[in-house]
């Protein structure tokens, strides 16, 4: 999802015709690409499975743009007990899940431009309808990321992500 917000990008210098309001991961931190061809792992959009004994599943945790109608979004993989992830699959295409509790998890995606750093963060996975990745509740602390969730962000930090996340190491 982008905005049709352009902005120059104070780290190169170009105008960018659009601001990125959404940024996902295509796995979580742990996974190894070693791991594609076992048995006993897999990694989809959506789950992943590692040796039989870690569960993930993707999720987006949602941050209100104050003065504004959108929402900042990071796809981030949380990671769930073994009965919680079996549960979440038993009702995976079920229409209705969205009236399932929600999973207790930790954050398993590394966000770099936080500190400190955003690894195993407590959070609770709320399941939306069928079709819509589920929604991740961080716990209410006061690291930057679920305070910025509790309270919003200002498009001048949207635009402040983009350019971290463009030129990683640039500040």
């Amino acid at each position: 999802m982008t905005t049709d917000l352009g902005y120059t990008c104070s780290c190169c210098g170009e105008v960018h015709a659009e601001l990125p309001m959404s940024y996902s991961t295509m796995a979580p931190d742990v996974w190894d690409e070693a791991l594609a061809n076992a048995s006993d792992s897999m990694l989809s959009s959506d789950q992943c499975v590692i040796k039989a004994q870690h569960f993930f599943v993707k999720g987006m945790i949602e941050i209100p743009v104050i003065g504004s109608d959108q929402v900042f979004s990071w796809g981030v993989w949380i990671s769930l007990s073994r009965d919680n992830f079996a549960r979440a699959l038993n009702v995976w295409e079920t229409p209705g899940r969205e009236s399932e509790p929600p999973y207790f998890g930790w954050l398993t995606t590394a966000l770099s431009i936080y500190a400190p750093n955003t690894l195993n963060l407590k959070t609770n996975l709320h399941t939306r309808r069928v079709g819509q990745r589920p929604f991740v509740e961080l716990e209410p602390t006061d690291h930057p990321l679920a305070v910025e969730q509790r309270t919003g962000i200002t498009l001048d930090r949207v635009r402040e992500i983009a350019e971290s996340v463009l030129h990683p190491g640039a500040a």
